[in-house]
């Protein structure tokens, strides 16, 4: 027969808990932006603000996700002055934008139909530098189903 495993008490488990002073977490809201109708990914000035980027330097390599056809992914990573292949961050009225339209129609991205917002999520690239992930999310909700139905075949209860 097979020992169990046991997870023991200490006594300190038996008194009554004391309550420690728990400092508020600040809670951070996500930090969004949108693909314009023309192709733009634009980005508030807050988000940008929020994500702590340097609007000076405003040079970034855009890329997805390596085998996939549809773009669910966006992936910008900050590159120095003078290197070759990428996109300029512009500065608009209350926001910025890195103008992407042939890419993200090739990608599948419908923008001039489709409103797309993303999440900002910071990740780690190589040698210290931070990437940022952008996952699209679609405001449309998906097109109801009118297909067959699937599974068994319901049995027929009429009486002959």
């Amino acid at each position: 027969m097979k020992a169990k495993q046991i997870r023991f008490f200490s006594p300190d488990e038996n008194s009554e808990a004391k309550k420690k002073d728990e400092k508020p977490v600040v809670k951070t809201s996500p930090v969004t932006g949108y693909i314009s109708s023309t192709g733009k990914l634009v980005f508030p000035s807050k988000s940008i603000a929020q994500l702590g980027l340097d609007p000076t330097n405003n040079q970034f390599k855009v890329g997805t996700q390596d085998g996939k056809r549809k773009i669910k992914s966006l992936y910008l990573i900050p590159s120095g002055e003078g290197e070759e292949q990428t996109f300029e961050l512009v500065q608009g009225a209350k926001s910025y934008a890195i103008s992407l339209p042939f890419i993200l129609q090739k990608g599948g991205i419908d923008f001039a139909e489709t409103k797309y917002n993303f999440l900002v999520k910071p990740f780690d690239y190589e040698d210290g530098v931070t990437g940022y992930e952008l996952k699209l999310t679609n405001e449309n909700p998906k097109p109801e189903y009118t297909g067959k139905p699937r599974g068994r075949k319901k049995l027929s209860t009429s009486a002959e």
